[in-house]
């Protein structure tokens, strides 16, 4: 693979989205200096970002993050590729990534699989792909847990969040979701996945719906949490 990277590189240079440094035939779509400076979510945060956003409603069992979004950071610059540059291959790169370092505490749930946060169909169009089924697609790669994308649909199309508040960003999120026809979840155990958590209002909203159709637990984790 190396070789095939040099010979490919000569022809078709590639570039570490957050740096614009020339990859090396060894580096995979992100440099291993840019990986280094990304800074990694520790236990404590963890636990303290769970009891502010999830463990008064009781609806999410658990999550974890891998990274911490950081404004103007290495890791944003990561997002933004994937996101607004259609870069899907980097998106299931990242998924592997944090499939491989979290995957003791994602079996630890024993989940029964994994279910990307949907896209708007007017958001998914004008995106071209919904970001957190490659994401999705990645962990279940690394973990071997399937991952189905059609059991929850968005309904109504939200503003963006970005200048909302915590309050606002949960009214915002509310009745935003459905789940589809003839889904069957009774006593599953499901994670859902997203590229970064900030509030933890629509993963509320999801694992709400979840547990609704008769999900046992629902989990979640993103590849990064912001702090807000």
């Amino acid at each position: 693979m190396v070789f095939i990277n040099q010979l490919l590189d000569f022809f078709l240079p590639r570039f570490c989205p957050a740096c614009n440094n020339a990859l090396s035939a060894s580096e995979y779509f992100v440099c291993e200096n840019c990986i280094a400076n990304i800074k990694l979510a520790d236990a404590d945060l963890i636990k303290s970002e769970f009891e502010r956003k999830f463990s008064g409603e009781k609806i999410i069992t658990n999550f974890h993050s891998l990274f911490v979004f950081e404004k103007d950071k290495e890791f944003q610059s990561i997002v933004h590729s994937i996101k607004y540059k259609e870069n899907f291959r980097l998106a299931v790169f990242l998924g592997k990534f944090v499939g491989q370092k979290l995957n003791e505490i994602i079996k630890s749930w024993s989940p029964d699989l994994l279910i990307p946060i949907p896209l708007h169909h007017l958001k998914k169009a004008e995106r071209g792909y919904n970001q957190s089924f490659y994401l999705a697609k990645g962990i279940s790669s690394a973990c071997k847990i399937p991952v189905k994308k059609n059991i929850i649909r968005r309904k109504r199309f939200t503003p963006s969040q970005t200048q909302l508040n915590l309050k606002q960003r949960k009214e915002n999120m509310e009745g935003a979701f459905s789940i589809n026809k003839n889904v069957s979840l009774q006593d599953k155990n499901i994670i859902l996945i997203d590229d970064v958590i900030t509030t933890g209002s629509t993963i509320s909203e999801c694992g709400k719906i979840l547990k609704e159709t008769g999900a046992k637990n629902v989990y979640a984790i993103t590849s990064a949490i912001a702090d807000i």
